[in-house]
C-alpha cells in the first residue's frame, strides 16, 4: 500500500502513553514466563526456545508500530476510539500466553526438545491451537480498521483532506486483509480432515500475508493515482 500523506504529529496523549505502558507489560509477561536456567540443560531448553520468543516479540512489534502509526496520524480520543483501543489492549494480552504457545508447538517439529510439557498435540488439538491463534490474529486486525473507519468517519473533525481520507480507506481495507487471512486459517483448522499434514494448511495460510498484501498495494496504488486526476481535474 502506498503510504499515506497523513502525519499529523503532536504530544502523546495519555491514551497512547498507557497504551505504550501495556504494550512493555505484554513483552515483560514473555520475559517472566521463562525461567531462570539451573542446569545446562535448562539453559539448552532456553536457547531452543529462542525462535519462538522471537517470534512472539516480532508479531507484538509490529502490532504495536500500527498502534502507534494510527495514532501518530489521527489525535483521536474520544469515546469510540478509547473503547476500540482498550479492546485491542485486552487482546493483545490475553494473547500473551496462548502466543508462545501457538509457537512454541508451531517450531517443535524442528525442535523436538523444545515441545513445551504434555508431549505431541493430536491433530484435533492442533487444529483448535490454529482456530485460537487465527481469532485472535483476525481480532487484532478487525479492531485497528474499525479504528480506521472511525477516523474516517470523522474526516472532517480532523480536517483530513480528500487524499488524506481516501488514504485512511486504504488503511482499513489493507487491514481488513489481514484480518481475512486470520479468518481463513481459522476456519480451515475447523473444517479440515483431521490429519497433521491437512490441519497444518492452516499454519502455511499465513505466507499469504505476503502476496496477498503485494496485490492489495499495486491495486491500491492505482486507485490512488486515479483518484488523485480526479482531484486535479475539479
Amino acid at each position: 500500500m502506498p503510504a499515506m500523506s497523513l502525519d499529523r504529529r503532536h504530544d502523546m496523549t495519555r491514551l497512547e502513553a498507557f497504551s505504550d505502558a501495556v504494550f512493555a507489560f505484554a513483552l515483560t509477561l514473555l520475559v517472566v514466563s521463562l525461567e531462570v536456567p539451573h542446569t545446562y540443560h535448562d539453559l539448552m531448553n532456553l536457547v531452543r526456545g529462542f525462535v519462538p520468543f522471537a517470534a512472539c516479540f516480532s508479531l507484538l512489534i509490529w502490532i504495536w508500530y500500527e498502534h502507534s502509526t494510527f495514532f501518530t496520524r489521527y489525535a483521536l480520543h474520544d469515546r469510540t476510539a478509547i473503547v476500540l483501543n482498550a479492546t485491542l489492549l485486552f487482546v493483545v494480552l490475553f494473547y500473551v500466553y496462548p502466543l508462545k504457545y501457538v509457537f512454541t508447538q508451531l517450531f517443535a517439529f524442528l525442535q523436538p526438545d523444545a515441545r513445551p510439557p504434555g508431549g505431541a498435540v493430536t491433530p484435533a488439538e492442533l487444529a483448535n491451537i490454529f482456530v485460537i491463534y487465527g481469532a485472535g490474529f483476525a481480532a487484532v486486525f478487525l479492531v485497528f480498521a474499525a479504528l480506521y473507519r472511525h477516523a474516517w468517519r470523522r474526516r472532517d473533525a480532523l480536517g483530513l483532506t480528500p487524499i488524506e481520507a481516501f488514504d485512511t480507506r486504504l488503511a482499513m481495507r489493507a487491514q481488513l486483509v489481514s484480518a481475512g487471512i486470520g479468518t481463513a486459517a481459522a476456519l480451515w483448522a475447523i473444517v479440515a480432515p483431521r490429519s497433521y499434514a491437512l490441519v497444518s494448511i492452516s499454519g502455511f495460510m499465513y505466507w499469504l500475508m505476503g502476496p496477498v498484501h503485494a496485490f492489495h498495494g499495486r491495486r491500491a496504488r492505482r486507485q490512488r493515482d486515479a483518484f488523485l486526476k480526479r482531484v486535479a481535474r475539479t
